[in-house]
Parts: C-alpha cells; sequence; structure tokens
C-alpha cells in the first residue's frame, strides 16, 4: 500500500456515487443494487450507520484505471459513471478522496446487525476490510451494543474467518437466503463486546493489525455522542 494516506469516517452524501461503485465490484450479482436514493435514505434513518475508507486524491486517477481494469465488460457498461475529475488537481469533486471500502450497520435497541462490509476489488487482501471490521466494532460499543450480528455467504470462507478471529460465532443458517443464486447465509454473532474477555482480545488484534497496516490508521472516525442520536 506504499506511502498513501488514508482516513476512516463516516459516509457523506458526496461518498453515495463511489458506494454504489464499490458495491457492485464487492457484489456483481447481487439484485436489487443500492441506489443513490436508497443510500442516501440510509444515510437520514437514524438506526443506520456507515463508515468508509477513503485514500487521498492524488492517486485517485491511477486507481480509476486499475480498478475499471479489473472489470468485465459487462461490469464496466453497467457500473455507474467514474466522476468528473479535475485535470490540474485530480481532485474528485469536494472531497479529492477515493472510497476504497464502506460498511454498514443497523442499531436495534442493544444489537448491531452488519447490513454490508464491501471492498473495491484491486483493495482486497491490504487490511481494508479487517480495518472495518475494527471501526464498526469501535462504534457499535460507543452506541451501548451488546453484541453484533451479520449474515455471510455459506461459500465465503475467507469473511467467516476474518469473522470468527474477531469473535463471531455461527449461530444459525438462513436457508436459499441469496436471491440471486439461493444460496444459504451462515447467522453469525458476537459475545457481550463490551466485556472485558472481548475487549481484551479485541484490543490486542487491533494493535497487531495496526501495526502491519499503520497507514490506515492516520484518522480514526469522530466519537458518538448522545445528541447525534437525538
Amino acid at each position: 500500500m506504499g506511502n498513501m494516506t488514508y482516513v476512516v469516517r463516516r459516509m457523506k452524501d458526496n461518498d453515495i456515487p463511489q458506494a454504489i461503485e464499490v458495491d457492485r465490484e464487492a457484489f456483481p450479482t447481487q439484485w436489487p443494487h443500492p441506489t443513490y436514493a436508497s443510500f442516501k435514505q440510509e444515510l437520514r434513518n437514524r438506526l443506520a450507520h456507515y463508515i468508509v475508507v477513503a485514500r487521498q486524491a492524488e492517486t485517485y486517477q491511477e486507481n480509476l484505471k486499475r480498478n475499471r481494469s479489473h472489470m468485465t465488460i459487462w461490469q464496466r457498461l453497467t457500473s455507474p459513471r467514474p466522476p468528473v475529475i479535475d485535470e490540474e488537481t485530480g481532485e474528485n469533486g469536494p472531497s479529492g478522496e477515493q472510497i476504497v471500502g464502506l460498511v454498514g450497520l443497523w442499531v436495534m435497541l442493544d444489537e448491531a446487525h452488519i447490513t454490508t462490509i464491501a471492498v473495491r476489488d484491486a483493495c482486497r487482501r491490504q487490511g481494508i476490510g479487517e480495518r472495518l471490521l475494527i471501526a464498526l466494532t469501535e462504534m457499535s460499543a460507543q452506541l451501548n451494543v451488546s453484541v453484533v450480528t451479520l449474515e455471510v455467504r455459506a461459500s465465503n470462507s475467507e469473511a467467516q474467518r476474518l469473522y470468527e478471529k474477531y469473535g463471531f460465532q455461527r449461530v444459525g443458517m438462513r436457508r436459499r437466503y441469496y436471491s440471486d443464486n439461493g444460496e444459504d447465509a451462515v447467522i453469525m454473532t458476537t459475545d457481550r463486546i463490551t466485556s472485558p474477555s472481548f475487549q481484551s482480545r479485541f484490543q490486542e488484534l487491533k494493535r497487531l493489525h495496526q501495526l502491519r497496516r499503520g497507514e490506515l490508521y492516520t484518522s480514526e472516525i469522530e466519537d458518538l455522542t448522545p445528541s447525534r442520536l437525538a
């Protein structure tokens, strides 16, 4: 990942076009895909919270070309138009950042449910998915959540190993959950995330990840306060 600068922050409205790109790269067979309107509605939903990992604009055009080179012809035809890039500054609109990954969760009572976690094709196996998982766990603790749950494809053993590493356990199945191919979903959940045993293990995993992927820790997500949920 070189000397790139990354930020981990809340998702904003002007991130939506790139969030759609990331989602379609990560889940090309999913239907229906999120739209601008559905993402915007989510960002205004008091129960929903979205976090993105973004990298700075000086490498945006190069990475945009690399990302599109990994797409099939069908993905190129159906993907949203690339954002307009200023030829002099290389900036992508007002933020000047490229979104490389995102995670969404819904908080209901004392439970957080992960609705999506996605990383650009060209940015996989670079610690970004794990960084998102760390960020959402921290956010969940700030929101006084007790447990975090998710569904994952039964065939996605790589994702399941990451979740198990962070304390998720298999608790059930949803038969034919995925509409694209009828695949089953594995239901996974954590123990109480504020417990001393969970936090001890979590903080050690975060420390080890930070040692390996320090560039992903240049900026932390802002703290949540009760007024944000009012």
